[in-house]
């Protein structure tokens, strides 16, 4: 390839013969050959930094990719108040064009930059697609009373207004927001907000999380209001949002759309719950204090409300240093209850809630614990599973009582507990094994009374058992086998 380069005189500045040797070894260097639509598309894979210093950067890289970024709107839409200057905030806005754009402001233990936010709001109410606001109630408020315009775009909205302390104050969201009309949202989380729900037109809203609000502020009433004003809600989150009674005795209203629900609180969650209509396939948290109260309390007075758990065929009961963590699963969904034990025996208490529920048609039950039971407590807890066919026991401090307890009754030829059962699991812990002599005596005194089990499985990873004793307990169940692989059965069930 040659070049000639032809000038009207020698005396022509030599600069100018550089730049333009310079200007034509860019244009043909592969990075310019990328064609602009292509190269459009490099930050969507950019790990864009704090404060967007990253797209920045890209923009330095020569005029050519100066062009091609600020000209793409998409790529300024995040405005971050807390990490750009004024400057740089006033920037995005100009290149995001009219895009719908993500704002988000953070209070540190500088406070707010006021005077660049009263400045933005007024551009941006009405791009506004997600707003995130995170402060004291004193920032806040000054902000949200300049929140009054529509917000059309509006699809997500984060307040937190810091837990108050002695002051006791809490941000409070007037009718005037936006105009009165949340429409738009799709996503709605409120911490330490005073608000009087509910908001109506919420027809778009699928996500809605309410936590830390001021003592005895929202009724059961004002919450059933708000579910019936926004029937698209797929997720529901309450902590330490507990309402007050208030609403009509049979009043009920279905969450149609529901897909989780987690309430998390120190009051009883059937104060709720006792009005609505959980349907099929939801999933349904609830998390309290089980001290003074047993899982009874928590869940409403009836289950026919509960169309999930019409028919709860299997439970998980684990209980560990803090909580014992109840699901109840069936064929529909399922509910977990998670209830905090700060003092007293969990392991016992949470065996007594199981005695208020009506667990005749379990066909499952896993059973994780770290505390020794009374033979007689695990008894009376496994005397109403008529129905159980698979029982677990996984990473067990007292296996044994349970091998105890499904021995059939000396007082009666008839008393056989559990007398469907068909298959046992038997996951060790660290240092606890199994004496399989003790399960052999078990399993020959079921077979006696009819009740000869199918399966035994023995997975231990600490003590693997005499091939002599596996040997006879395979003499007296259809199948006996062993694994050492302890973890293998983690999310059975």
């Amino acid at each position: 390839m040659h070049v000639v380069f032809q000038f009207d005189s020698l005396e022509q500045d030599v600069f100018e013969i550089l730049h333009l040797i310079r200007s034509w070894r860019n244009t043909i260097a592969p990075i310019n050959r990328i064609p602009p639509e292509i190269l459009s598309l490099i930050p969507d894979f950019l790990d864009v930094g704090e404060g967007g210093g990253d797209v920045i950067a890209l923009t330095h890289v020569c005029r050519a990719w100066r062009g091609v970024f600020t000209s793409r709107p998409a790529l300024w839409v995040d405005i971050d108040l807390d990490s750009m200057g004024e400057d740089q905030a006033l920037v995005y806005l100009e290149r995001s064009n009219s895009f719908p754009i993500n704002l988000s402001l953070y209070a540190d233990c500088d406070g707010y930059p006021h005077d660049l936010i009263f400045k933005i709001i007024p551009q941006v109410i009405g791009r506004l697609k997600s707003l995130s606001i995170d402060g004291t109630p004193e920032d806040l408020q000054d902000i949200t009373a300049r929140l009054t315009g529509p917000a059309p775009l509006l699809e997500y909205m984060q307040v937190c207004g810091d837990t108050p302390h002695e002051s006791g104050r809490y941000l409070v969201f007037t009718s005037t927001l936006f105009n009165g009309d949340l429409s738009s949202l799709r996503r709605l989380s409120l911490d330490c907000v005073h608000t009087e729900l509910p908001w109506k037109n919420m027809v778009n809203l699928t996500s809605f999380a309410l936590a830390n609000t001021p003592p005895d502020e929202i009724s059961v009433a004002q919450l059933l209001d708000f579910f019936e004003n926004a029937p698209h809600l797929r997720e529901v989150d309450l902590h330490f949002a507990t309402p007050t009674p208030g609403a009509q005795s049979r009043r009920l209203v279905s969450l149609t759309c529901l897909k989780r629900m987690e309430i998390s609180n120190s009051g009883p969650p059937s104060v709720l719950l006792d009005h609505l209509l959980i349907p099929v396939g939801a999933e349904l948290v609830l998390k309290a204090d089980l001290l003074n109260s047993l899982v009874g309390n928590l869940l409403p007075r009836s289950l026919d409300n509960l169309d999930n758990l019409s028919n709860f065929t299997a439970i998980k009961l684990s209980i560990d240093e803090s909580c014992a963590y109840m699901t109840f699963s069936g064929p529909n969904g399922q509910v977990i209850v998670i209830p905090t034990i700060p003092q007293g025996d969990k392991t016992r208490l949470a065996f007594r809630s199981l005695a208020q529920l009506d667990i005749s048609r379990t066909e499952r039950f896993r059973i994780r614990n770290g505390h020794s039971l009374p033979r007689d407590v695990v008894y009376r807890a496994l005397l109403p599973l008529k129905e159980l066919r698979v029982l677990m026991l996984y990473r067990c401090y007292s296996p044994h009582i349970f091998i105890y307890a499904l021995y059939p009754s000396k007082s009666s030829p008839e008393a056989v507990v559990c007398p469907k059962l068909e298959e046992v699991v038997l996951c060790g812990s660290h240092g606890v094994g199994f004496d399989v002599r003790n399960i052999i005596k078990m399993v020959k005194a079921r077979a006696s009374r009819g009740k000869k089990l199918k399966t035994i499985r023995i997975i231990d990873g600490w003590y693997k058992p005499d091939p002599e004793d596996m040997l006879e307990l395979r003499r007296h169940v259809g199948h006996a086998e062993y694994s050492p692989l302890v973890g293998a059965i983690d999310d059975d069930l």
